[in-house]
């Protein structure tokens, strides 16, 4: 190998650490630029079988020039990336910074390009998509992974630091900011997946699959509450109510008896204005901003 080739594979590899120390961590990109050769902690085992991996780093954000020491608690793969970038350091004396300032839009595409090329395929190596990957991209897919279990978005806040920078992050005391929205984007997938996750093992008691662990029996009984209810030769053809004192009975009936049954669609039927002219028909239009999500 070249010696080109091969300063060229170190920095491929040193990329695929960051991508990886990134996704898993959740840290800053101000963070990963704070990191140094004696950031990593010796492994602790607080139980039998469960370890503890640590990294040393700053907070940058919402602190005073130069940063405030704080600590993270990642996962091996995490730990793992950090060890092979030291390995890879031409110095890593302690307290050297081992990543220092980096472009990582200019990293990542060097590496899909890399991996994407017939070196990568050679490999067996998946393609990576052609669109942008950033790292705030991943820190927010991170979060939204990390909420989704039992007091995840409290586990969310300490892990990624929010509680340290409450007053510059306003996970939730700003109504309508970026934290917020990630909230209720959170709470929102997490009441997708609690539905899908209910169907499924629904579908699984019909085939004779009983749930087990905490709250079986009450899962048991209500699927045997409502198992065969839902028969469609016993559903009535659907009906358009389009008398508006009767849909508002039933809306009212509805509000007071909320359990899901059979037959509880309401169909609204409103008919549709005159034709009105060009002039009336757009005065209420007014142009609005596209807005980046």
């Amino acid at each position: 190998m070249h010696r080109d080739e091969a300063v060229a594979l170190v920095s491929t590899v040193r990329t695929a650490a960051v991508i990886v120390l990134a996704a898993v961590s959740g840290m800053r990109s101000s963070e990963l630029m704070e990191l140094t050769a004696s950031c990593r902690r010796p492994p602790e085992e607080p139980t039998p079988g469960l370890t503890r991996y640590r990294l040393i780093s700053k907070v940058i954000k919402g602190q005073e020039l130069g940063g405030v020491d704080n600590e993270w608690v990642v996962i091996e793969p995490a730990y793992r990336a950090v060890e092979l970038i030291e390995q890879l350091h031409p110095n890593p004396r302690q307290g050297v910074s081992l990543l220092g300032r980096f472009a990582f839009d200019v990293r990542y595409r060097w590496f899909r390009n890399w991996v994407n090329s017939p070196t990568g395929q050679r490999l067996g190596l998946a393609p990576i998509p052609a669109s942008p990957v950033t790292l705030r991209q991943l820190r927010r897919t991170f979060s939204l992974e990390m909420a989704y279990r039992p007091g995840g978005v409290l586990a969310t806040k300490i892990h990624l630091k929010h509680i340290a920078v409450a007053t510059t992050e306003g996970y939730s005391s700003r109504p309508g900011g970026a934290q917020a929205e990630l909230l209720a984007e959170v709470n929102k997938h997490e009441t997708d997946r609690n539905l899908d996750l209910l169907l499924t093992e629904f579908r699984n008691y019909q085939q004779g699959i009983l749930p087990a662990g905490p709250g079986s029996r009450e899962l048991t009984a209500f699927f045997t509450s409502i198992d065969g209810k839902f028969d469609p030769a016993t559903i009535a053809a659907p009906r358009t109510q389009r008398n508006a004192t009767r849909r508002t009975q039933l809306a009212d009936q509805a509000r007071q008896d909320p359990a899901p049954r059979a037959g509880k669609l309401l169909l609204v039927h409103r008919p549709l204005p005159g034709p009105l002219s060009q002039a009336r028909r757009h005065t209420h239009i007014r142009p609005t901003a596209d807005r980046d999500v």
